[in-house]
């Protein structure tokens, strides 16, 4: 549970503006009433009661207007994107369509809004490794927005990057890289060299590089993020430590382990001050600095690190949520190290039971599990059952680029 890349699907929370009258428009005061509570919630990391909220504004906009209306859309849109972050991916897909099928009947196939609703569908896709359907919606999402908006236009670098975050996943690195330099040629132009959705882009463009090794070239469009994201939005700002793990690192990578911890821990200060102790990004930073500290070998500092954030995850996501499911793999990876091979062997269970069920039996990243769970089978001479696991393993890996 590494930092991920930030891939912006523009998620737009009172996208529509409606001008209504009598008691239609004190109903619409309702709703956004609501949808702005919902806004602030999900800013907390409180999600189980940002999905209520989120619930009874989708039931004030169904009840005082049409089925079509933008406020329904847009409440369908912002359920469904608080039930992804909960990793609800099959509560989240027919609320993200219905949302999508509004929105093409009222505003045209090839309106900016459309873009907005395919991107939010493939970024869907994306996280449940279903990378064929998600492409094609990503792609008409970029080329909605570059029709109607025109080739420079700052929407048009979000569906760049989007689509060169799928590539990206699918290490399909050749083909995200232009899309990754034009994204941030394009915020250039258009925001100046220092706003921070250029800083967004070239943080993206340096995991690329990292995530192909290519560490000398990421390291310093990381730095460069960081020093935007300093100056634009202030030292303590999340983006900032966001910043900080992804150069973090970098270093961690490159066995520059004082380097990265004095990051690492600056992440997790100022994650904690916000977006909070309780907030899942939080859980991310912890899990950050354990990842260090079990590359050092340090495990009785990576320990309470690891349970910590496990915890923070279970409680702000779910105990189905697959940041949970990566939580207990780091954890019980940690115990596999240590030689606690009976500790380690129900964390992987469960881990691969969550992924399993969230994400589908052939995904990669149950792929990694069934290997480290065989590895652990293989120490407690269960050796057949090892076996199955890495076959599975194989096969799914054989099916990927």
């Amino acid at each position: 549970m590494s930092s991920r890349r930030k891939w912006i699907t523009a998620m737009a929370v009172c996208l529509f503006v409606t001008g209504l009258v009598g008691p239609a428009s004190a109903q619409h005061g309702r709703w956004q009433e609501l949808t702005d509570k919902v806004v602030s919630l999900r800013q907390q990391g409180n999600y189980a009661e940002a999905v209520l909220l989120a619930q009874e504004a989708l039931r004030v906009a169904e009840a005082s207007a049409e089925p079509d209306h933008p406020d329904v859309a847009a409440s369908l849109n912002n359920l469904a994107e608080l039930y992804q972050s909960q990793g609800k991916f099959a509560e989240a897909e027919p609320l993200y369509k219905r949302s999508l099928a509004i929105v093409e009947r009222k505003r045209g196939p090839d309106h900016p809004d459309v873009a907005t609703c395919l991107s939010n569908l493939g970024d869907l896709y994306h996280a449940e490794g279903r990378y064929a359907e998600a492409e094609p919606l990503l792609k008409r999402a970029l080329a909605i927005s570059e029709k109607t908006l025109g080739p420079d236009d700052p929407d048009v670098a979000m569906s760049l990057n989007n689509l060169a975050g799928l590539y990206s996943t699918q290490g399909r690195y050749a083909e995200a890289e232009p899309l990754d330099r034009r994204a941030l040629a394009i915020f250039e132009k258009a925001r100046g060299p220092n706003h921070p959705e250029v800083a967004m882009s070239l943080n993206n463009l340096g995991s690329l590089f990292s995530a192909q090794g290519r560490y000398a070239e990421a390291e310093p469009l990381y730095r460069r993020s960081l020093a935007i994201r300093e100056k634009t939005l202030g030292p303590e700002h999340p983006d900032v430590a966001s910043s900080l793990n992804n150069l973090a690192e970098i270093y961690r990578f490159e066995g520059k382990y004082a380097e990265a911890e004095s990051l690492y821990m600056r992440a997790v200060a100022i994650a904690e001050k916000s977006p909070g102790p309780q907030h899942p990004d939080f859980a991310t930073n912890l899990n950050n600095l354990a990842e260090l500290y079990r590359d050092e070998g340090k495990y009785a500092e990576a320990e309470p690190l690891y349970k910590r954030s496990l915890a923070i995850a279970e409680r702000a996501l779910g105990p189905d949520h697959p940041d949970v499911a990566g939580s207990l793999h780091n954890l019980a990876s940690l115990y596999l190290a240590e030689g606690r091979y009976a500790e380690a062997e129900p964390l992987f269970k469960r881990s691969l039971a969550i992924e399993e069920k969230v994400l589908g039996p052939d995904h990669p990243s149950v792929a990694a599990i069934l290997e480290n769970y065989a590895a652990v089978l293989r120490q407690l001479h269960r050796i057949g059952e090892a076996e199955k696991l890495e076959a599975r393993a194989r096969v799914i890996r054989s099916k990927r680029p």
